[in-house]
């Protein structure tokens, strides 16, 4: 017997990792069932409303952090599915007739701030969007941040900085270091997302500011394009959005067999942290290797050496070997090579490199000598290390996939 088929349309911006998350979500659940649905998406992926009251569907998923997409669709005929961020204030929630599923702001930003905690970090600040309607979500995580400052009985730093425009880029990255250089070090510093602290990061190193001697950044989302192009890993916090696709799909098809789910809402907390070197805060006792470890995490896999990282410091080798052996019982080169097989494994965990392309990004001379240092330290091969990553991302999608048909 041929199932009903629905027409379903996925409201989202697809150039967002929040909103792609959410989409993947939706398809896990589709795939885990029987339901048919035909989706409806912009070709390039982005959202647009013109039109949107002569579609014949059967139903909506839709991102409500969007002012114009609640606008839209608060008189919908057919069922709608809100996903969007969670509010301190009830009030602000969408209309009680439209079943809402959002990520728990207040969660974020106390996992995050847990963390830096834990780093060892007193001081703590955060990096936040420009106030505007399409930035409520934002705001809400401030309003988290300043709730948990003042249950210490701290003050809340909070910079908004400028909204990201060709023509304001220098000015705003200027304001940004200004920021930084009027914070007590260190400092441990929340982005509201990873693109934001991307943009944090770089102002740090434009300022010869050292991360995460001096300020520990973590951001919100775990974005892998944000990651790529930040010279020092990221750490993010990692949002449940697959989950929450997951979680709006289930509600509309239920809706779409006559349940009726006014009031009903579904806060998502965090999956955990991608720890990463921006928070790997430690304090070291001298300034000379603080600042040659500064100059590692941004150049180690470009093949840097030893009387480069010298020459930068300031100093001769022998006295930066000296100040290395004393702190952190290794020698320069040690910390270069640790540096880069870090960034080996991140890079083979993701599964979609070959062994020498990784190598090669990483600034090992050979495959060979890549082997043979993960062999040394790790006790296994790249091709042994990458396998068993790709094994735990299979047990770990095949566990999401459980746990959706429950």
């Amino acid at each position: 017997m041929q199932m009903k088929s629905h027409r379903i349309a996925l409201l989202f911006n697809a150039n967002k990792i929040f909103d792609r998350e959410i989409i993947a979500g939706v398809a896990a659940y589709l795939g885990s069932t029987r339901a048919a649905w035909d989706l409806f998406l912009e070709e390039d992926f982005r959202l647009r409303l013109s039109g949107l009251e002569s579609w014949h569907g059967d139903g909506i998923i839709a991102d409500f952090d969007d002012p114009a997409v609640a606008a839209a669709l608060s008189r919908s005929r057919i069922p709608v599915v809100a996903v969007g961020g969670s509010y301190a204030d009830d009030g602000n929630y969408p209309d009680s007739r439209v079943p809402y599923v959002a990520t728990d702001n207040f969660k974020l930003i106390k996992l995050a701030r847990d963390h830096l905690i834990e780093a060892g970090l007193r001081n703590f600040a955060m990096f936040s969007l420009p106030e505007a309607q399409e930035n409520r979500w934002a705001q809400e995580r401030e309003k988290a941040f300043r709730t948990l400052m003042a249950e210490d009985k701290m003050d809340a730093q909070v910079y908004r900085g400028l909204g990201t425009s060709a023509a304001a880029w220098d000015e705003a990255v200027e304001q940004q270091i200004q920021w930084l250089h009027s914070l007590p070090k260190p400092v441990g510093i929340i982005a509201v997302t990873d693109a934001r602290a991307r943009q944090l990061m770089q102002a740090c190193i434009i300022a010869g500011i050292e991360v995460p001697e001096q300020v520990a950044l973590i951001g919100i989302d775990n974005d892998p394009l944000a990651r790529m192009l930040t010279r020092i890993p990221l750490s993010s916090v990692i949002q449940g959005a697959q989950e929450m696709g997951r979680t709006a799909a289930q509600l509309l098809d239920q809706m779409l067999h006559g349940a009726r789910l006014q009031g009903t809402r579904v806060l998502v907390p965090p999956i955990g942290i991608n720890i990463q070197t921006s928070t790997r805060h430690e304090a070291p006792k001298h300034p000379h290797v603080m600042r040659a470890r500064h100059f590692i995490r941004q150049y180690a896999c470009q093949g840097i050496k030893t009387h480069q990282v010298a020459e930068y410091v300031g100093i001769s080798r022998s006295s930066l070997e000296s100040y290395f052996r004393q702190e952190l019982d290794c020698s320069v080169h040690d910390v270069i090579l640790r540096f880069k097989l870090d960034a080996a494994t991140e890079m083979l965990a993701q599964g979609d490199r070959s062994i020498s392309d990784v190598a090669l990004s990483c600034g090992f001379t050979s495959v060979q000598y890549m082997h043979a240092v993960f062999k040394r330290e790790l006790g296994c091969t790249p091709r042994a290390y990458q396998d068993q990553a790709k094994d735990q991302a299979r047990d770990r999608a095949k566990a999401g996939q459980e746990q959706a048909c429950a």
